[in-house]
């Protein structure tokens, strides 16, 4: 009849496994049809592409992969993978029962004078018990409302995030990468302009002097000269300085000590991409890191309610136990005598704990209603930096077409302005202030055309490349 009632607690513990008290809540829909002041003819988008094939520089593609072996916030979040695994790798157990193994020698010697005293003197003829013992203790829930399965599944979504975070540092380190590199070309660049301006301001500043010695302009010419020349020089110390900061973030960014950087390119020479098809904004659900991570911070509130919810309901413990069991160690493992053997089931019903259960399960809820918001905030601001970047490579296209022209026609003008005034025909605050606005003109256009690379690279990384 026993027998009978610990197989009927157990097939009652087995139906009662498959119940569950806590219903998930599920992603809610924000995502709208298109991004903003784009028209779209199919899904295809660059973010769907690997970096390898999106960034053709392979001076970038080097540093990109120096970075993703060597950067020491990619092997922290690769850590974490590791953490997580564990703990996930645990969870998967919890099914299983505990079993613990205990093996206990204990002797004691009551007084004399007192009951326990006087009829172990009596019936054993000794002062003193020893006890010996040696068993297997089995220990195991049944999950009835879901409790293990809830925290498998919370220990599965955050392992999970882990690896989207992963991701996520990815996708910002390419990104980085590849835009310190383009700014060290606008660097170049602009140090390679200072010199050549600096150079014709020199040549300038002569053709000056000659003419203050044949007392053709007065001692103001020259310190005018002289002043737009030092405004050249003063340039290229400060790149150079600019120069080498970038150079050593570069160098810790990619996880190396801070040294030069090698460049096989001009910024000249980067192309633009044309098309950059950034693809419906319902793709980002799969494709950016944070927007994942969101959603599994959601699952994982959903298994803390769960767990939360089921504490408030019965329990369900079976408890088994057995081994050897002897007052004397010569018999200790005699056996059959000194076998010994014990089962037993209980149902555990929390009554009061000063509402510490009900608290917890509404903390959980609320944590999950927060976890809502923030993958609503995640979807927003992910489809607001894909509008920010898609409308900076369009506006930066404009940009940079006007600054083309306005530089050509400097260029043409600072010439201009040196043959007439070698001529007579000019004086020389025409040809100072062509050389000061073609200067600019032209630094300006290097700025530009690094604003549109990082542009792309921006729109990229918002689309959630870089990762693959």
């Amino acid at each position: 009849m026993k027998r009978f009632n610990i197989i009927a607690i157990l097939l009652l513990a087995i139906i009662w496994s498959g119940c569950s008290v806590s219903k998930d809540v599920s992603l809610p829909n924000v995502v709208p049809g298109l991004f903003r002041n784009t028209i779209q003819k199919d899904s295809s988008s660059v973010g769907d592409l690997p970096f390898k094939s999106f960034i053709n520089d392979l001076t970038v593609q080097h540093l990109i992969d120096t970075a993703l072996a060597k950067n020491y916030d990619m092997q922290i979040a690769l850590k974490n993978i590791d953490a997580a695994e564990v703990l996930f790798k645990q969870s998967k157990l919890g099914y299983l029962p505990e079993l613990k193994l205990q093996v206990a020698a204990s002797s004691s010697r009551p007084s004399d004078n007192s009951l326990n005293g006087l009829s172990l003197n009596q019936f054993t003829g000794s002062t003193h018990i020893e006890d010996y013992s040696a068993n297997l203790g089995l220990i195991w829930e049944a999950d009835i409302w879901g409790k293990i399965r809830n925290q498998k599944a919370g220990a599965l979504a955050s392992f999970l995030q882990t690896e989207e975070a992963r991701k996520a540092v990815q996708t910002r380190l390419v990104a980085n990468v590849a835009q310190g590199y383009y700014n060290l070309l606008m660097l170049d660049a602009q140090l390679e302009i200072a010199q050549k301006n600096l150079k014709l301001s020199d040549s300038t500043l002569r053709i000056i002097n000659l003419q203050f010695d044949a007392g053709q302009v007065t001692s103001l010419a020259i310190q005018q000269a002289e002043a737009q020349q030092l405004i050249a020089a003063q340039l290229i110390p400060r790149l150079e300085q600019n120069l080498t900061l970038q150079e050593n973030a570069l160098s810790v960014l990619i996880g190396t000590l801070p040294q030069s950087i090698t460049r096989t390119s001009r910024l000249d020479k980067m192309l633009i991409p044309q098309e950059l098809n950034a693809g419906f904004p319902s793709s980002l659900l799969s494709r950016r890191p944070d927007i994942k991570s969101a959603e599994l911070a959601l699952n994982v509130a959903n298994a803390k309610v769960g767990v939360a919810k089921a504490s408030l309901y019965p329990s369900l413990v079976i408890t088994a136990s057995g081994g050897v069991n002897s007052f004397k160690a010569s018999n200790w493992f005699s056996m059959p005598a000194s076998l010994f053997g014990l089962v037993s089931g209980g149902i555990t019903q929390p009554v009061f704990q000063r509402g510490q259960l009900k608290s917890n399960l509404a903390l959980a809820k609320i944590d999950r209603e927060k976890s809502v918001i923030q993958f609503r905030q995640s979807v927003l601001n992910a489809v607001g930096e894909v509008s920010d970047e898609l409308t900076k490579v369009e506006k930066l296209k404009s940009q940079y077409s006007i600054a083309e022209k306005r530089a050509r026609t400097l260029q043409q003008a600072s010439k201009n302005a040196s043959l007439l005034f070698k001529s007579g025909m000019a004086n020389y605050l025409e040809v100072i202030t062509a050389q000061g606005n073609l200067l600019q003109s032209e630094l300006e256009l290097a700025s530009i055309k690094t604003e549109q690379l990082n542009a792309v690279v921006g729109l990229y990384r918002s689309l959630g490349g870089g990762w693959n």
